[in-house]
């Protein structure tokens, strides 16, 4: 099977401004000619482990994903630092800093960030050769370019991750989604400081498993990769169930019942 290079060529035409990024991507691209990964799994840092039935991403396969930078890098970090190429598309935001951060190999890191209305036809060709790909996508996808892009990935055995957003949407044809909410900024003081990273709570779902499971991280950790914060647990005296009449059979029952009050 050919590698997509007039896809990608055609990602600007003669004289776009575009034109000596898309020249250095073919170029990358024929240079790398990747064979179909036999691996069923990515890597996820272990922080993130539990989150996923088998502890990584699935290859040939699709995740929607929240639009942050912090989770498209931490999801990118073990794959990179195991030796895999990666690929950003559309997210002029993502810097490379931010990658060296959360340790990601800029050697093998292939940015795309404004590839406008043709971001579908760079993905395309980029699942040819790059083993895990994130895009923004720049509009909704059309159902059959959706399933011609599914089918590639299954091919080549490369995983998307594709940000969500109210332009485009959940990814039709997904795995499942890793989403990451209640994140607060470490080292911002009063309207002042440098910003340190951050700590957020990362759940994910799949078709698999209809239960979320979350984890609380630092985006990056200490040492860049992420970092699983403790769980907070509340401290509560054991109840004997023999101690509280009726109460065993009730819960032998099934039946919910209001928390007990606190003997005075």
């Amino acid at each position: 099977m050919g590698i997509g290079l007039d896809a990608v060529t055609a990602l600007s035409p003669a004289g776009d401004s575009r034109a000596g990024e898309v020249l250095r991507l073919r170029r990358e691209i024929s240079r790398m000619q990747r064979r179909r990964s036999e691996h069923p799994l990515l890597p996820l840092d272990a922080a993130f482990s539990s989150l996923l039935p088998e502890g990584g991403l699935q290859t040939g396969t699709a995740y929607t994903v929240s639009p942050s930078p912090s989770l498209v890098l931490a999801l990118l970090s073990a794959a990179s630092r195991k030796g895999h190429w990666c690929a950003v598309v559309g997210m002029p935001t993502l810097g490379v800093e931010a990658a060296a951060a959360f340790g990601i190999e800029l050697a093998r890191l292939i940015l795309v960030p404004e590839p406008g209305d043709r971001w579908l036809a760079a993905t395309s060709a980029l699942a040819e050769v790059v083993p895990l790909i994130a895009v923004q996508p720049g509009g909704r996808a059309r159902d059959a370019d959706v399933s011609r892009l599914s089918a590639r990935l299954r091919d080549r055995g490369s995983t998307l991750l594709v940000a969500e957003s109210s332009v485009s949407g959940a990814w039709p044809q997904s795995e499942g989604s890793i989403r990451l909410h209640d994140q607060q900024w470490l080292g911002i003081g009063e309207g002042w400081g440098l910003i340190e990273g951050s700590t957020a709570t990362v759940t994910a779902r799949t078709k698999h498993t209809p239960l979320p499971a979350s984890v609380r991280v630092r985006l990056p950790g200490a040492h860049g990769a992420v970092e699983e914060l403790p769980t907070e647990k509340t401290h509560e005296a054991p109840t004997e169930l023999s101690a509280l009449p009726g109460l065993r059979d009730a819960a032998a029952a099934r039946l919910d019942y209001p928390p007990l009050a606190a003997a005075g």
